[in-house]
């Protein structure tokens, strides 16, 4: 292409500051370098890791800063030694790599590359500890390896994955982040059979991507928990025959969810972070085969007390991260699923703005409106 091995210039929206909106400048984004690509994003959406980095309050504040991480596009260009992709390539950038050659890479059992896991405080790439982005010379911080709040971005070759073309981007866009997060938690950790029950604590797009798992599964019975009544209806959707809201009982949610469920349920999968949600998810399954999985993110003091018992009587409780998939190797089996109508992408997306409008994404988050509000970046 003619733009490869030159510096772009592009749309970007740059967080300046903390909690201030998004301003839309003119950056430089440089070529990749040995291992990078460049990508043109296509569409990107809004996830709540991306408003929580912009509000900086509990992690370290780097600023100025291109935050966005769940993305679809097209490879730009390419680095020296980059094999795998070309320009024209469809891919999928994800927060969280697969180097494919660590001890991690090559385990069967994990997805937690060491070289490419995710780092929240580097605001630079991997190989030279440098940006490759710019306004007027001087730097401006990537975020999680992908800053896909730009048109144009640099990415290591690792946290790309490469998806069947005829994909709609505007709709596996998803899959680059709290979807797959979330789907992953069910299909890969939990493993419901088909028949099973299944509780979902926190029903946000995440805890919807499990339940959605659950659906796929086969579930007999998926129990959605969550503070907020509104949530039951949309619920519904993604496969939900019962809703328990914690507030209308005057006992632990775990203890109705057992009375319920004759024992405990089966499954069941915590998107919520709060420790007590996690405590609570563990404690609700069934004796003797009960399988609990921890996918959301608690605070730093957060402790996770319950008693010995609950072990030895034979429950298990797992965490995840990212559903367990390796981006590069599994994300295009994910794809597929969509592709087959097994897994249904649309009915995540309640809101789509220009990108021009970015910021009423973040203003729908912070109200807690919708699921995911998608950007298209041509606009």
């Amino acid at each position: 292409m003619a733009t490869a091995g030159k510096v772009i210039k592009c749309k970007a929206a740059v967080a300046w500051e903390a909690g201030k909106p998004l301003s839309m400048e003119e950056v430089e984004v440089a070529p990749p370098q040995a291992m990078e690509v460049r990508v043109k994003i296509l569409y990107t959406a809004l996830c709540h890791t991306d408003v929580y980095f912009w509000e900086a309050k509990g992690q370290t504040p780097v600023f100025p800063r291109i935050l966005g991480h769940e993305a679809g596009g097209i490879v730009e260009s390419v680095g020296e030694g980059v094999t795998e992709l070309v320009p024209g390539d469809h891919v999928l950038p994800v927060f969280t790599g697969e180097c494919k050659e660590c001890a991690h890479c090559m385990s069967e059992e994990s997805n937690l590359c060491d070289l490419l896991r995710i780092n929240v405080d580097r605001g630079v790439m991997i190989g030279d500890g440098q940006s490759r982005f710019t306004i007027d010379g001087k730097p401006i911080f990537h975020f999680v390896g992908t800053s896909t709040f730009s048109e144009y971005t640099v990415i290591h070759v690792g946290c790309l994955a490469k998806i069947d073309p005829e994909a709609p981007l505007d709709k596996v866009c998803l899959l680059s982040c709290g979807i797959s997060t979330g789907l992953g938690a069910t299909l890969n950790v939990a493993k419901p059979k088909k028949g099973m029950t299944v509780a979902i604590f926190g029903l946000g797009a995440v805890g919807l991507a499990a339940m959605e798992g659950a659906r796929m599964s086969g579930a007999s019975r998926i129990i959605g928990v969550d503070l907020n009544p509104a949530k039951h209806e949309q619920a519904k959707k993604f496969g939900c025959t019962d809703f328990v809201n914690p507030k209308d009982h005057t006992k632990p949610v775990q203890e109705v969810i057992v009375e319920m469920t004759d024992g405990g349920v089966d499954r069941a999968v915590e998107c919520t972070g709060n420790a007590d949600a996690m405590i609570s998810a563990f404690e609700c399954v069934h004796d003797g085969w009960g399988v609990a999985v921890l996918v959301g993110v608690a605070h730093k003091e957060a402790v996770f007390k319950t008693h010995p018992m609950n072990f030895l009587n034979e429950r298990t409780l797992r965490g995840t991260f990212f559903g367990n998939y390796k981006p590069r190797t599994d994300l295009p089996g994910v794809v597929d699923m969509y592709m087959r109508k097994e897994l249904e992408l649309d009915k995540f997306i309640t809101h789509s703005v220009p990108f021009s409008q970015i910021n009423t994404a973040f203003d729908l988050m912070l109200k807690g409106e919708g699921l995911r509000c998608v950007i298209r970046m041509d606009e």
